[in-house]
């Protein structure tokens, strides 16, 4: 097969359908992947754990299971009970004609949860573009425009590199030219010299992605579904017809009741926060094990990355793994805290770089057929 090449990464780049991008995303990322791989051997590529974290994505971008699970703990909640019953006491001794007082179900109808789980999902669905354009972009254009060679061509790799911005992320791609030059030399290494060249061209790869990232993963983390004042006047608004409330509820201010519904909108706050977080911090690799991201990894490093002698490599893992021989606090107890997803990611793509099961397809060959025809096919994905 053909790898994708640079007007294919533009084509895709520029769909509207944010969940149709993905998909069309996440199988290029798995081509460009399998056509890296026939050069540098079955180690697994920036773009191998690219596929994967685009096909997580698109479970936050599909919305999949978020209402569910935020409606499922939402009435299994004792804060959100318990910050509805202060409501409801306030809410008399202001006059409030409650017959059977302001309910789970009522508020539930009141809320608008949907609305955060949009904002999150547009946040990642712009972060997975973004990253796209950019580094998938430069892997198609190495793959169309360098010969495979005998040896590494140094003058090959330097006027490659020349078009790729000097300086530091975001705005500077110094971290993409060391990790396509040591891409360049790993096919012509082999054993150790290799694996540990695929693996400071995997961290420096995902240096930069995470650093360009940070924006939307904040984003997406702290989507909610409003502030106390918002909440209040739509909670009021919608129960005004059902429980008499008299109108000066909605705009006067009522020190107490303000109070109760701050606690409210913070608890709701904090469920939505954790649901969209459940969902960023899980991992699936095909179909074969599921990662929490916020665990500590586990396993060994593989026999060739357990000892690191590549100078560059070394400085790398020290300036983001503050345990670089163990996967002490690997878990990223907070995934917008930038030190903490980098410990995790570099570690993560140590032990997993010689795992074959990362090169397993995304998606079924009907489902493939389907996207490359530009429609978006039937899941479950």
């Amino acid at each position: 097969m053909t790898p994708p090449n640079v007007q294919d990464i533009y084509r895709i780049a520029e769909l509207r359908d944010p969940v149709l991008r993905n998909l069309q995303i996440t199988q290029c990322y798995s081509e460009l992947s399998h056509a890296w791989a026939e050069r540098t051997g079955f180690f697994a590529n920036w773009c191998t754990f690219a596929t994967w974290a685009s096909h997580q994505a698109g479970q936050t971008i599909r919305q999949e299971d978020l209402i569910r699970t935020f409606e499922e703990r939402f009435f299994l909640s004792a804060e959100i009970s318990a910050a509805l019953e202060d409501i409801n006491a306030k809410l008399t001794r202001l006059g409030a004609r409650l017959q059977a007082g302001l309910s789970t179900n009522s508020l539930f109808q009141a809320l608008n949860p949907v609305a955060a789980f949009a904002r999150a999902s547009d946040a990642v669905a712009r972060g997975n573009k973004k990253v796209f354009e950019e580094i998938g972009f430069e892997f198609a254009r190495f793959l169309q425009t360098f010969d495979a060679g005998n040896s590494f061509d140094r003058d090959q790799t330097a006027q490659f590199c020349a078009a790729l911005r000097p300086g530091e992320p975001p705005d500077g791609q110094r971290l993409l030219r060391e990790a396509f030059t040591a891409y360049a030399q790993a096919p012509f290494q082999a054993g150790k010299q290799k694996a540990e060249l695929m693996l400071f061209a995997n961290i420096a790869a995902g240096y930069h992605e995470q650093i360009r990232l940070q924006p939307e993963i904040a984003e997406a983390l702290n989507a909610s579904a409003g502030g106390a004042i918002e909440f209040k006047r739509n909670v009021l608004t919608h129960l005004l017809p059902l429980f008499r409330l008299p109108a000066e509820l909605l705009t006067g201010y009522t020190p107490h009741l303000d109070a109760a519904f701050k606690r409210l909108a913070a608890e709701i706050n904090h469920l939505t926060r954790e649901v969209i977080t459940e969902h960023l911090m899980t991992l699936h690799l095909s179909s074969t094990e599921v990662l929490r991201l916020g665990r500590d990894l586990s396993g060994p490093f593989p026999p060739l990355l357990v000892h690191i002698e590549n100078p560059g490599l070394v400085t790398l893992l020290a300036e983001i793994d503050p345990t670089p021989q163990n996967l002490n606090a690997t878990g990223a107890r907070d995934w917008s805290d930038f030190k903490e997803r980098m410990h995790f990611i570099g570690d993560f793509f140590r032990i997993y770089q010689q795992r074959e099961y990362l090169f397993d397809a995304p998606f079924t060959a009907p489902q493939v057929e389907i996207l490359k025809t530009g429609r978006r096919p039937e899941g479950p994905f």
